[in-house]
This record gives C-alpha cells, sequence and structure tokens, in this order.
C-alpha cells in the first residue's frame, strides 16, 4: 500500500486535540492514511470478537443512522464488531479511523484476516494509527492499552456486545475515566455477549436502540447535514429492510393483532423465548416496534 507512515508528536499541529486532554496520550503516534481524520467529530464504536448476528445487524443500522452527520466512526479492526464498524461505515460513505494495537505498516498489520479491511479503509480516506513502530514493541497487553485511544479521539464509545469480562469494557472504563459519554445496546439476558453492555446499562450507560438515541446526545453541538432521503433524525425506518425470519413473523402479528405482551408474542408465534427476545431487540433498534405500557406495537 502506498501510503506513508506519519509521526507525531503532541507538539504536532495534526495530533488529535481531545487526545491530548487525556491523563496519558501516546507521546508518539504513527499514522497512515488522512490524518486530517484526527481532529474531526470521532465516535467509537467497539464490541466483541465473538458477534453474533443480532450484534452485526445492530452495528449495521446504528452506523448507518448516523451516516448523514459527517462523523468519523473509530474502532479498533478487531475481528467481531469492530470489523463490523468500520465495514459499514465503508459501506455508507463515512470516513473511519482503525486503531490499532499492532503496527500499521503492511506486515504488521493484525490481524491478518483483516488486512484487506485495512487496505479498504487506506483507499476510502481513511485513517490507520498505532502508537507501535517496531513489531518487537507488540505484546497482548497493547491491545489494552490502545483502547485509551480509540476512547480518547472520541466524544462517546458505543458497546454493542461483550461478555462480563470483554476487552470492549475496557474502552468503555477508559471513556467514563476520560469524561467521555459511554453508549450501550441492551441485549437478551439469555446471550452471553450482551452481557457486558447490558451490565454497563445498569451502571449508567446510555441505552441506544436507534442511532437517535447517540445523535440526541449531539444535536444541540452539531450541524447536522442530513441527506434528501431522509437521515437519522427522521429515524429512516422506511429504508430499512428485515430480512430476519422471527423479525417478519414478529411485524406480521402485530400487524394482525395491534398490541401484545411478550408472552403473547410467544404463544401467537410459537416460537423459542430467546429468539423473540432477540428479534423485539433488534426491531426495537430499527425503530420498527416501541413499548408502551408493558405492550409492543409497530411504529
Amino acid at each position: 500500500m502506498n501510503f506513508p507512515i506519519i509521526e507525531l508528536t503532541p507538539d504536532s499541529k495534526k495530533y488529535p486535540k481531545l487526545l491530548k486532554q487525556i491523563s496519558d496520550p501516546p507521546d508518539k503516534l504513527y499514522c497512515r492514511g488522512n490524518i486530517n481524520l484526527l481532529n474531526t467529530h470521532c465516535f467509537s464504536v467497539v464490541g466483541t470478537r465473538k458477534i453474533t448476528s443480532y450484534g452485526k445487524e445492530a452495528t449495521d443500522n446504528i452506523v448507518s443512522g448516523l451516516s448523514a452527520t459527517g462523523w468519523t466512526i473509530v474502532s479498533g479492526l478487531a475481528l467481531g464488531i469492530d470489523a463490523a464498524a468500520h465495514q459499514a461505515a465503508l459501506d455508507n460513505d463515512m470516513l473511519t479511523i482503525a486503531v490499532l494495537g499492532s503496527t500499521i505498516d503492511d506486515s504488521g498489520i493484525g490481524p491478518r484476516t483483516n488486512l484487506p479491511l485495512a487496505k479498504e479503509i487506506l483507499k476510502n480516506n481513511g485513517l490507520l494509527i498505532s502508537e507501535y513502530k517496531n513489531s518487537t514493541d507488540i505484546t497482548k497487553a497493547n491491545f489494552a492499552v490502545r483502547d485509551r485511544i480509540i476512547s480518547g479521539l472520541s466524544v462517546g464509545v458505543l458497546v454493542v456486545e461483550g461478555a462480563e469480562k470483554s476487552g470492549s469494557l475496557i474502552t468503555a472504563k477508559c471513556a467514563a475515566d476520560q469524561n467521555r459519554d459511554v453508549f450501550a445496546v441492551p441485549g437478551s439476558i439469555f446471550s452471553f455477549v450482551s452481557a457486558g453492555p447490558n451490565e454497563l446499562i445498569k451502571k449508567g450507560a446510555r441505552v441506544v436502540t436507534s442511532a437517535n438515541d447517540i445523535l440526541e446526545e449531539y444535536s444541540q453541538n452539531l450541524e447536522l447535514e442530513l441527506s434528501a432521503k431522509g437521515g437519522p433524525a427522521s429515524g429512516g425506518k422506511d429504508n430499512i429492510s428485515t430480512k430476519d425470519p422471527v423479525q417478519k413473523k414478529i411485524l406480521a402479528i402485530l400487524d394482525d393483532k395491534g398490541e401484545l405482551t411478550i408472552d403473547e408474542l410467544i404463544r401467537e408465534s410459537d416460537i423459542e423465548a430467546s429468539q423473540i427476545l432477540s428479534a423485539i431487540s433488534m426491531l426495537e433498534i430499527k425503530g420498527r416496534i416501541k413499548q408502551r405500557s408493558g405492550k409492543y406495537q409497530k411504529t
């Protein structure tokens, strides 16, 4: 890849202003790509490497809902939610920054599975950054240390999925310590990869069931340029397709019955409770259904 490595220090004009505010900013940042992104409005999306279909769909829909803002999506290029966040940004013509726990030269980018994604990020005016110059500097601990950069670059961090001891919770803790906003996607109580976000919500993280929940936090401070086809402020629900058969069945039942409780939906659908709960959470994120007085209805 023909993208030279640029070294930045806190004295450099292009060094990210938000990152200077944290207690332990990197002495050196090694960058490849569009370094102007370092001082744009950045928002982080992180989560487990063990991504589920729910996590993938949630990431796709939430990032898509942010696409009209001009924000830069930040993540860690790891397998799972991180890769999904970068890819969703690219798919929606957004700019994205990958913060690596490895080096950013062609031979050092990791995980190797995501090397093609790293190349796509660079080709699409994105940015790769790391505080490591040589591969000999790399240890497992680096991937926890780099989390402070992911959160430090951003005004807020969204945790989509993660187990109780997921690395994404380290990013959330860094964000809280840095006085950044912490958001989390609620998930099924039966899913171990939703244990992390659910616990964050108990501790005060902002609940995200659609991109609007994030946008409302910043709407007074941002001039949002909504696209002609309807941006996130309008919900964009008419543009969201539902291919999942369980979600389709729930929508069909609500079309026919109007308002139903979860127990009624389970009886009407004859589908396992865990599948219904997961599908309901996903439909809420998409803005297709809402809850009122313990009953669900279509929006």
